[in-house]
């Protein structure tokens, strides 16, 4: 199969019979330092005004993804995978009315785009109507945002076997410990386009990084991780040297009844809680009723407190080099929520936005339509988070700490109650007791039961926020109730 490069992924030309426009390839061709990495803002616009131009339809919508995708994972002290991918597709919806249907396909040539357009529209025909459905989004102006950076689109298979053998190397100087991690990046960007006018562009790099630490016993573990943008702020040595200090810290945890605990919350696990509480911030819901932020005797919760009057939290793309539209998540894991669809919310301008200031409920996101029944504003969905924090680092918010459980991170998180945000999950690779300012022993892991509105409410210090992924940013948190209900035999 010919692999085609990204000129003729976009021009005119019918490709040769069997060739798609996306190819899944090795490591090192996808990593191919002379390639270009995803569309430029006007090979997509000319891409996008060559689907336009096919449709019929009342309203069509396209959404281009392009760019490449690779990753290197070890484990047990040694690499076992590493590949990559690199694609456009575009996402055509056309609209009749109410009814939409969509189409999406890789396949680039003009054949292929007209009967990708052609089922779209003929979907659309077959769709029932949707009520809630609005006029597309005309032309809107954007805030500039800078999320590309070389240093993510170049960490090529060489480089990320660099980071990975780091990792080896560490672990393997300790006797009994064993590496596993994965680190993948993204590069590449995202268009939007409609028949009334909207373009917009962004283009991202992002990428992921976590590495755990076992030793020979299966008593202990440690985790550390990081994620972003711009991999030149990465210190992914001194990620491995915390992962190994906590696996060699946690061999064999004591004990601990479960119950209601004193708990530091390390940035992960604050991010963890975080994301919980931002789904929850919905207009619709609230008005209807069925929210934790539905005030008695109808309305929203909005100027009201709902934690520790220390808490803001807000949302800002172009802090995070996040796309400033709805719809705009990248070609990678890093778009934030939300940032993978296409609706009639697509397009709708995203700038710094406070969803909890000083404690207080400030705002909550709402699609256009529910906007419009409430004669409102849209807000778009939040596509990154914010906490912002205290000037202090985690090492002082141990010391100035008389007991509580530390805990690395929480993972296997599912909802119980969305009418007071309560959700459940487990603590994993690394749980210690702090006694006296400083870290005692290790416990066991346990399951918990809470709510992030709960946690913040009994908020005592933070440190300064840290970035934890792409769209992600929070301090480690000191909270003075945290519900343990369970041991569990995890490590």
């Amino acid at each position: 199969m010919k692999t085609m490069n990204r000129r003729e992924l976009i021009g005119r030309a019918k490709p040769s019979t069997g060739t798609g426009a996306g190819t899944a390839v090795g490591a090192e061709a996808s990593d191919h330092p002379a390639s270009p990495t995803g569309l430029t803002e006007g090979e997509a616009k000319e891409l996008a005004d060559r689907i336009l131009a096919l449709s019929g339809a009342d309203e069509t919508e396209v959404r281009l993804r392009s760019g490449r995708r690779s990753n290197t994972r070890y484990a047990v002290n040694r690499v076992t995978t590493a590949g990559g991918a690199e694609d456009v597709t575009a996402l055509i919806t056309a609209r009749f009315g109410k009814r939409a249907g969509s189409v999406t396909t890789n396949k680039l040539d003009d054949e292929s785009l007209n009967e990708a357009v052609e089922n779209a529209q003929e979907l659309a025909r077959l769709a029932p109507e949707n009520d809630e459905r609005l006029p597309l989004l005309g032309p809107q102006t954007y805030a500039e945002t800078q999320g590309y950076f070389e240093s993510t689109a170049e960490l090529n298979a060489e480089k990320r076997a660099e980071v990975a053998a780091s990792a080896i190397g560490a672990a393997s100087e300790t006797a009994g410990l064993a590496a596993a991690g994965f680190l993948e990046r993204s590069a590449g960007s995202t268009a939007l386009a409609n028949s009334v006018g909207l373009f917009a562009f962004h283009a991202s790099t992002d990428f992921d990084y976590s590495v755990t630490v076992r030793t020979a016993d299966g008593t202990g573990s440690g985790w550390a991780g990081t994620g972003g943008r711009d991999w030149a702020d990465v210190d992914f040595e001194g990620i491995h040297r915390r992962a190994i200090e906590k696996a060699v810290r946690s061999r064999d945890p004591q004990p601990l009844e479960p119950g209601t605990y004193p708990v530091v919350l390390e940035p992960r696990a604050v991010s963890d809680l975080i994301g919980l509480l931002a789904f929850s911030l919905n207009a619709r819901t609230a008005d209807e009723g069925r929210s934790a932020f539905s005030a008695k005797g109808g309305g929203t919760k909005i100027g009201e407190k709902i934690v520790d009057p220390r808490v803001t939290l807000l949302s800002d793309p172009t802090e995070m080099g996040a796309a400033p539209f709805v719809g705009g998540g990248g070609f990678g894991f890093g778009g934030g929520f939300g940032g993978g669809f296409v609706s009639d919310d697509s397009g709708l301008p995203l700038g710094r936005q406070a969803w909890v200031e000083d404690g207080v409920l400030k705002n909550l996101f709402q699609s256009r339509y529910w906007a419009k029944k409430q004669g409102m504003k849209p807000v778009g969905f939040p596509s990154t988070l914010i906490m912002q924090g205290e000037d202090r680092s985690l090492e002082d918010l141990i010391a100035s700490t008389e007991r509580a459980v530390l805990v690395t991170r929480l993972w296997y998180i599912r909802a119980i109650d969305p009418r007071t945000v309560s959700y459940t999950g487990l603590t994993r690779d690394g749980n210690f007791m702090i006694e006296n300012g400083r870290i005692s022993h290790p416990v066991t892991n346990f399951r918990w039961n809470d709510s992030p509105l709960a946690v913040l409410s009994h908020l005592e210090a933070m440190s300064r926020p840290e970035r934890i992924s792409a769209t992600r940013k929070v301090p480690a948190i000191r909270s003075s109730e945290f519900t343990f209900s369970s041991v569990s035999e995890a490590v």
